[in-house]
């Protein structure tokens, strides 16, 4: 399905804000660490089958790495640090990114699945 570049970034804004892919009236989340069920401004389902969401763990481990390594290279580029500083701040680092990062790797995986295939409504109202 091809997409329209302003709908694409209309999406991934609202995922950035942690609103709804489809309409961006409500947020995603009923409170930390847990995604509401559906959306209710327009009822599309967020929570799918088991599994649907390995891609947006996996977004968040594969961010967590690649910005590991950015921070250990640019650590032995620019800094002076010695290697257990250094190791205690990537760690440090490696701990606290994919707790931030929790809810917009979700988000951007409900972004990513409605840009490709659309998110179901649900059939109840």
């Amino acid at each position: 399905m091809k997409r329209d570049p302003r709908t694409i970034i209309l999406t991934l804004r609202r995922c950035f804000k942690l609103q709804c892919p489809v309409c961006g009236r409500a947020s995603v989340f009923a409170k930390p660490f847990n995604l509401k069920v559906h959306c209710t401004a327009c009822d599309v389902i967020f929570k799918r089958e088991e599994g649907f969401f390995v891609g947006a763990i996996m977004a968040n481990v594969v961010a967590t790495e690649v910005l590991i390594l950015v921070a250990y290279f640019s650590c032995l580029l620019f800094t002076n640090l010695n290697d257990q500083t250094m190791l205690t701040v990537l760690f440090v680092f490696g701990v606290t990114f994919p707790l931030a990062f929790y809810h917009h790797s979700w988000s951007l995986w409900l972004g990513l699945d409605h840009l490709i295939e659309g998110l179901p409504q649900r059939s109840e109202r």
